[in-house]
């Protein structure tokens, strides 16, 4: 198979995916989802940015699975190649690998972090709760049906 027919078959293949619901991920909602807000409006949930979270953590342990070959530069050493071409393989190597563990850190950083907001808005959004329900008991009154 020529990589332009496995390309094709790729790319087929990701369009027929499902796309990701909503509640999964940050997105803009049209107004009508968004309680008729203005359109574009950001909609944020707590399994939204947990599943956002999860899906870096994903992408790092991904990265991390396909991490560099540490072999590919042994290729190119003294004996198999010239010394100038040895030390800027090396020295690329180097750069390479420094750049890629900086780009896992990087996602599992941001991982953390939005697991941390996560955190904070489910905290916000259950003290919000408390103060409604609070605020409900100690003003409202019951009306029995009959009366109404």
């Amino acid at each position: 198979m020529s990589f332009d027919a496995e390309w094709a078959q790729h790319k087929a293949l990701a369009r027929s995916a499902p796309a990701r619901t909503p509640e999964k991920r940050l997105g803009h909602a049209a107004p009508e989802a968004a309680g008729g807000g203005p359109a574009g409006t950001l909609v944020a949930t707590a399994s939204s940015i947990n599943g956002n979270a999860n899906l870096l953590i994903e992408i790092a342990a991904l990265l991390h699975e396909g991490r560099p070959d540490g072999d590919a530069s042994t290729m190119a050493r003294v004996p198999r190649a010239h010394a100038d071409v040895a030390a800027q393989t090396l020295r690329f190597a180097a750069f390479a690998d420094d750049q890629f563990k900086d780009t896992v850190a990087l996602f599992a950083g941001l991982a953390t972090r939005l697991k941390t907001a996560g955190t904070s808005f489910a905290g916000v959004d259950d003290d919000t709760a408390r103060s409604f329900l609070s605020g409900l008991l100690a003003s409202g009154q019951y009306v029995p049906p009959e009366c109404k």
